[in-house]
């Protein structure tokens, strides 16, 4: 796009595949929570203010932030050519000077300085100004442009703007340039390969051999509600991990992170499947519903502060796993045993070690994770914690199989003590697979993907089902 006129550039959408508001509220938001709803609330009529203070309350690195490739191009073709590139936007001053200087741009820009917010007319007026009327290119990505195209020379389109088609009418001319984001990268985001971990709600109707269409259809519809409220949550975590997450070697590919997706969309995807998952809750039961709003909550201050306290996080991580089995006791109306509860909570605690475990492992130097409280000479305790884990977990399942409750259920109680055996194998093999860096970072989403594990896990099952004998009552099968 060859020119001899200065080249202008809008920031959010357009120069940037994020926006400068909403990076600056998330990192709010992980900062000081209260502080920036706060502030939101008090100046979100006066965004001029608004953007200023949010400017003002926490430092964002510009220079993480995710460009468009195709402006980008056409911004070292214009340098080449020894033309001004400035940065215009509705973004504070302070943080488009800064991110002019991340990518060696023209030191004059255009933008709100916390009384004018520099936004459609107003931006117009002051381009116009600078440059005259048809004396710059201006690239831009929504409809409020169209107030400044029109005394452009050019207008470089980003995206799809109808409004834009009108511009060659009028003399302008128009240069289009890819932009926007795909339902797929916002699939993406959802993570509904995550969805696999809700197989925990099934554990107290297996538990209780409840194998019956009554007891299985709600704890089917309570797994979609708990995808749903996870997907929320999951969206909610990674807006929060913006930064932390452009400095990891694979988390910058993220939809949020690399702005294949924008922040504001993804609000929208969050209220939605929030609204979804509590109107599923609250149609199936008022116990499961209380239980699916204690998760979304422990999961939003597990984003927001516990993941970043070392040891609370790894026994977040565990509690959310267990109230996946509490929630599926009450979605099917199924009396969990204690037995189980204080099983399970050291196996999903040792799940949790490997979780961290795999991700230093996998680092590429001693500095602590980034949002995290763990550096790799924590391994070793990550190890002994797992250990303990693996540990209590058999004491107790051994413990439960003496215990009246458990004799009830399971009359042939030397097959249960045979099952210990695949069982401690798998718990042994997911620690040493994650000291080893062998695993994916999220173990539950490993463990059913694992298919050698998988058989480790058959084999545990059947040797219960055996003692239950179940499987002579299925099949004629065993005493």
């Amino acid at each position: 796009m060859s020119n001899d006129k200065p080249l202008v550039l809008d920031v959010d959408g357009t120069f940037l595949t994020t926006d400068l508001l909403y990076e600056g509220f998330w990192a709010g938001l992980g900062r000081d929570p209260i502080g920036t709803l706060r502030l939101a609330a008090t100046s979100f009529g006066d965004r001029a203010r608004l953007k200023a203070e949010l400017a003002a309350l926490v430092p964002l690195r510009t220079d993480l932030m995710p460009v468009n490739a195709a402006v980008a191009e056409v911004v070292i073709e214009a340098l080449h050519e020894g033309r001004e590139v400035c940065l215009a936007s509705a973004s504070d001053r302070s943080l488009v000077t800064q991110l002019a200087a991340d990518h060696g741009l023209s030191e004059r820009v255009f933008a709100s300085d916390g009384r004018v917010n520099l936004k459609g007319a107003a931006k117009a007026g002051a381009l116009v100004r600078a440059f005259g009327p048809r004396g710059f290119v201006y690239a831009g990505n929504e409809a409020t442009d169209m107030a400044v195209w029109e005394h452009a020379e050019t207008a470089v389109v980003v995206g799809h703007v109808s409004e834009a088609n009108a511009l060659p009418a009028r003399g302008i001319g128009v240069v289009n340039l890819p932009g926007g984001w795909t339902p797929a990268s916002l699939l993406k985001a959802i993570r509904p390969h995550q969805w696999v971990k809700n197989v925990l709600l099934l554990l107290p109707m297996i538990a209780a051999h409840r194998f019956d269409a009554a007891t299985l259809l709600p704890i089917l519809f309570g797994m979609i509600a708990f995808s749903f409220a996870a997907s929320s949550i999951y969206i909610v975590n990674d807006l929060l991990d913006l930064e932390a997450d452009r400095l990891h070697p694979t988390k910058c590919h993220r939809p949020f992170a690399s702005g294949a997706v924008p922040i504001k969309v993804g609000m929208i995807a969050f209220l939605g499947l929030a609204a979804a998952a509590l109107g599923i809750a609250a149609a199936l039961n008022a116990s499961f519903f209380g239980i699916i709003v204690l998760y979304m909550i422990t999961s939003l201050a597990y984003s927001l502060k516990l993941k970043r306290m070392r040891w609370v996080d790894i026994t977040t991580l565990a509690a959310l796993y267990t109230i996946r089995v509490v929630a599926g006791a009450a979605a099917g109306v199924v009396d969990v045993s204690i037995y189980m509860l204080i099983f399970i909570f050291p196996i999903f605690l040792s799940l949790g070690c490997v979780k961290r475990l795999t991700e230093l492992t996998l680092a590429t130097n001693d500095e602590p994770l980034p949002g995290r409280g763990y550096g790799r000479p924590d391994r070793g305790d990550l190890l002994n914690v797992a250990g303990i884990g693996v540990v209590g977990a058999l004491v107790i399942f051994f413990l439960y199989s003496i215990s009246d409750q458990g004799r009830m259920l399971y009359p042939d109680t030397w097959l249960l003590w045979l099952a210990m055996l695949p069982m401690g194998w798998w718990l042994v093999r997911m620690v040493a697979l994650g000291w080893f860096g062998k695993q994916d970072y999220d173990p539950i989403v490993f463990a059913l993907r694992d298919k050698f594990g998988l058989g480790i896990l058959m084999m545990t099952l059947s040797l219960m089902f055996w003692a239950a004998g179940l499987w002579a009552k299925w099949f004629g099968m065993g005493g």
